[in-house]
């Protein structure tokens, strides 16, 4: 029996994942794109490993780039998850009206964000029809708010953390 791809994807989409948006600058140039393929990879060094797809514009620029920061959304930042999901402009100033700053590489660092992690490109691997970019972290944060939670990402929706129920 031939094996269901529409089937893999929602098993897949079964598995909770928080959500990013991967920030690079290239030739001056901010960039941003929505993920959840993100994990750690090592302690020692610090390593951590973002799947992007080939079709992507992030793609291009992370082979040609050596930098890049994962930010990762708080339940607030819908909106932004959206925004680098297909909304934002291919061309120009995708951070127009969105406070961030920039850490060790110059990669945007978005404000409000649980935190962020800042990372030089480490190694390249193919992977079917993405590429996996693992990163050597330069520097990484946590927000100033311990209140703020996750967003999260499960069965094609977004959701949050329920309140500790101790």
């Amino acid at each position: 029996m031939p094996f269901d791809p529409n089937l893999f994807r929602q098993v897949l989409g079964r598995f909770a994942t928080g959500v990013t948006v991967i920030t690079t600058a290239h030739h001056g140039v901010k960039h941003g794109m929505t993920a959840n393929a993100f994990s750690s990879v090592s302690l020692n060094p610090p390593l951590i490993l973002i799947s992007v797809d080939k079709r992507a514009n992030m793609h291009e620029l992370l082979n040609e780039g050596d930098a890049f920061c994962v930010n990762i959304l708080a339940e607030h930042r819908q909106d932004w998850s959206g925004w680098w999901a297909g909304k934002a402009p291919k061309e120009g100033d995708q951070f127009v009206g969105i406070p961030h700053t920039t850490k060790a590489t110059g990669s945007p660092v978005l404000d409000e964000c649980v935190a962020y992690i800042d990372c030089t490109v480490w190694a390249r691997y193919p992977g079917g029809d993405h590429t996996l970019f693992v990163g050597e972290v330069q520097e990484a944060g946590l927000s100033a708010d311990a209140n703020l939670k996750p967003l999260l990402f499960f069965a094609s929706r977004y959701r949050t953390l329920a309140e500790d129920a101790s």
